[in-house]
């Protein structure tokens, strides 16, 4: 009922604003109209026949009325003064030339006898006192709201704005409009050398991304808004990067989407993510190819309420499969991307269903009754440190939940078979990482041995995954720090998680079998330098408002990562940021022999199961941190 009453209050407040401006534009209208007849007799008004005044009198009313209708026609009374802007003045424009037309005919209609000047200036004052009447609310707010920024007692931030295109006109004048936002924008940065020293809302543009630094001193800026969607990915990164060294908090707009749906506003600021700082464009896949290998196929993911299977299971119900089967151990995950997928996509045929990747019985319960064509294995513990601690845990989730999976799959006819691994799989130093690498053996094995179409899938960290260290150094700096890295040299690949899985179902369209598709990353970034950034856009100053700490290199893990062994070669395809590493020679008896062994071993809990590992993938060195 509250709602409601709010509701039709609301209303009528509205109709009551409409009234009054209905009301005044009567009297801006008699006005004009009065006031050319006066200057058409120089302003004395003895001058002026009776016979006109009388016309006056008698035209006036209904013109009036004739005139307020046009201005509803035109909508002219459903504006909200506050937001009064170019929009309102075309529609103003629009109404009196209409009213220009109706006018001559209503002349000689209805045979109206005034001065001819008296009609064309009457049009003329009643369109400038009917702009006037609109825009000067606004402009009294302008100058009441300069004079209170004079006397201001509260606290108010000072404000750089990036970017005097269409989404910094938008977001400015929200600033300026809202009272609720105590915000003094001061002035704007755009590298386009026509717009220097013009004014963007009254507000100077100051000069090119190299003048944000000087600018920051010079008005004593807490904060800079990043407001250029359309901007490429390097120069994005090259003016974050310059306003790290401001120590201003940094926000920014998300994308060129919200321009084109005219979704521009403050609530949709956010702080600066590492993905900003990456400096480069986003990977691009084939859609086309995505879509047409997918589309009407009956599709299984493993894993599908993980960071990268619930990513996964989204894209893939993007493209209309015949059916969806979700399946994972942990309800919860499952549980939420079910909802989201039901709530997104209400007519796709979604099946989530719990279950290890462990269990044969189950496995074989499922790929037999749902008979998938497409497998996307993305079941796996990936936590470095906790596995070097839990290391027959990593062999029997990872290793032979991959090899199960792979065996029901070759067995119910499952056409192609991704798997989601890791660069930790190169030259590993942690059981995570090799039993990766074991995994990938697997299902090059297993794609020698049946009809179905192995194929892995090897990329770097997947920015805000669960786990990952960014959301990590967000809460650290949330909380006041101190920020902890391992090594001031430690270097890592990154991507976005819809990257990671466009690459994974791009990989699956180009599989033949028995390839290692590697994601070209671009240049690996230092751990060190990302958290110092994310300090600096975040306001803080690294090692004075927040303590960096080095932790020292964890159980297994490496300063850098690799993509690729030199044994494996590199081959291209089609999209020029994915390559394919060619199968490695294996001798398929011995390897089956050593996952026997392998198996006994970790079922035994053996103390003993790294060095069995490292006997199996020579490249893995346990011992090691490099």
């Amino acid at each position: 009922m509250m709602k409601i009453k709010k509701v039709r209050d609301a209303e009528h407040s509205w109709k009551r604003q409409a009234v009054l401006i209905a009301l005044l534009d009567m009297l801006c209208i008699a006005g004009s109209f009065f006031f050319a007849l006066l200057l058409r007799f120089d302003f004395q008004f003895s001058l002026i026949d009776q016979i006109y005044v009388d016309e006056y009198c008698r035209v006036i009313f209904p013109w009036g009325l004739i005139t307020i209708a046009v201005f509803v026609l035109f909508k002219l009374y459903n504006s909200i003064w506050i937001f009064v802007s170019s929009d309102e003045l075309f529609r103003i424009i629009g109404a009196h030339m209409v009213l220009c037309l109706v006018g001559c005919i209503s002349i000689i209609v209805f045979q109206v006898s005034l001065p001819r000047s008296v009609y064309v200036l009457g049009l003329i004052f009643s369109f400038m006192s009917t702009v006037a009447l609109r825009f000067s609310y606004r402009m009294l707010r302008r100058v009441k709201d300069y004079i209170s920024s004079l006397v201001q007692t509260k606290a108010v931030e000072n404000v750089m704005i990036i970017g005097a295109g269409e989404a910094g006109k938008a977001l400015l004048t929200e600033f300026q409009t809202s009272t609720n936002i105590h915000i003094h924008v001061c002035c704007v940065i755009d590298d386009n050398p026509i717009k220097r020293d013009k004014r963007l809302c009254g507000v100077p543009i100051v000069g090119d991304r190299y003048k944000i630094q000087e600018m920051a001193n010079k008005y004593k800026l807490n904060r800079i808004i990043f407001a250029i969607p359309s901007i490429s990915a390097k120069d994005r990164k090259d003016i974050l990067d310059l306003c790290t060294s401001t120590g201003c908090q940094v926000q920014v707009l998300p994308g060129i989407y919200q321009l084109v749906n005219g979704d521009v506003n403050v609530s949709k600021l956010r702080k600066v993510d590492v993905q900003d700082l990456l400096g480069r464009d986003p990977i691009q896949v084939n859609l086309d190819e995505i879509l047409r290998y997918i589309s009407g196929k009956v599709v299984m993911v493993s894993g599908g309420g993980g960071s990268i299977g619930s990513e996964l299971c989204r894209q893939i119900a993007r493209a209309n499969p015949k059916q969806l089967i979700i399946f994972d151990i942990y309800e919860n995950n499952a549980y939420d991307i079910q909802l989201e997928l039901k709530r997104t996509y209400p007519d796709l045929n979604l099946v989530t269903l719990i279950g290890s990747v462990r269990n044969m019985e189950r496995l074989d319960g499922v790929l037999g009754k749902y008979r998938p064509e497409l497998v996307f294995h993305a079941a796996a513990h990936k936590h470095v440190p906790l596995m070097e601690d839990s290391p027959n845990e990593a062999i029997k989730n990872n290793v032979f939940g991959t090899y199960n999976m792979a065996q029901a799959s070759a067995k119910y006819g499952v056409k192609r078979f991704v798997l989601i691994s890791t660069d930790k799989a190169v030259n590993p130093t942690n059981i995570m990482g090799a039993s990766k690498r074991l995994c990938e053996m697997v299902v090059q094995m297993m794609n020698r041995q049946s009809q179905t179409e192995f194929v892995a899938v090897r990329f770097g960290n997947v920015l805000g995954s669960n786990g990952s260290v960014i959301p990590l150094f967000k809460k650290q700096i949330a909380e006041g720090g101190p920020v902890t890295v391992t090594h001031p040299d430690i270097i890592r690949f990154f991507m976005t998680i819809p990257e990671a899985v466009s690459l994974v179902l791009q990989a699956g369209y180009y599989a033949k079998g028995g390839e290692i598709f590697v994601l070209d990353m671009g240049e690996p970034v230092k751990i060190d330098a990302m958290a110092r950034k994310l300090i600096r856009l975040s306001g803080f100053e690294p090692d004075v408002d927040i303590k960096i700490e080095y932790t020292g290199l964890r159980p297994g893990e490496k300063l850098y990562e690799e993509l690729l062994m030199k044994e494996e070669g590199l081959q291209e395809t089609d999209n020029k940021l994915i390559h394919i590493g060619k199968p490695i020679a294996m001798d398929d008896k011995l390897f089956k022999q050593q996952l026997v062994r392998l198996k006994e071993a970790c079922q035994a809990e053996s103390p003993d199961i790294k060095e069995i590992v490292a006997e199996i993938v020579p490249t893995y060195h346990p011992a090691v941190n490099v």
